[in-house]
């Protein structure tokens, strides 16, 4: 059963703009893993912000009011071999996930060079 739907859209520009504000915000935000996937990509900054919206839009299909009380860089994005997107959980938010008995996250990401979307459903 489908316990949350999720999207988010963002641009590109808006993330780039963070990273150029603050060298924190990239470790804070994302995995070690993410960063160095989105790192050795020719466009970095359209695949952060794809990771971006994954984050965002997992959060508010998990039904988040507030994003402050949650460690964003254990929100992961990975791929399976055939290239599909994935979330993987881990340290609080796995276990919360996990206290609410959910089962499943479903991922679809999109990016151009301006913008980047996700969707996320949540099935226990």
């Amino acid at each position: 059963m489908i316990k949350g739907i999720g999207t988010d859209i963002v641009e590109v520009k808006r993330i780039q703009t963070k990273f150029e504000r603050s060298a924190h915000f990239k470790s804070h935000v994302f995995s070690v893993n993410e960063i160095q996937y989105c790192d050795r990509q020719s466009n970095p900054a359209m695949h952060f912000a794809a990771r971006w919206a994954a984050k965002e839009a997992y959060l508010k299909a998990f039904g988040v009011k507030f994003i402050g009380n949650h460690v964003l860089s254990e929100i992961e994005t990975k791929h399976e071999e055939n290239g599909k997107p994935y979330i993987d959980l881990s340290g609080k938010e796995k276990m919360a996930f996990e206290e609410k008995r959910l089962k499943t996250i479903h991922l679809s990401i999109s990016h151009t060079e301006h913008y980047a979307t996700a969707y996320v459903i949540i099935e226990d």
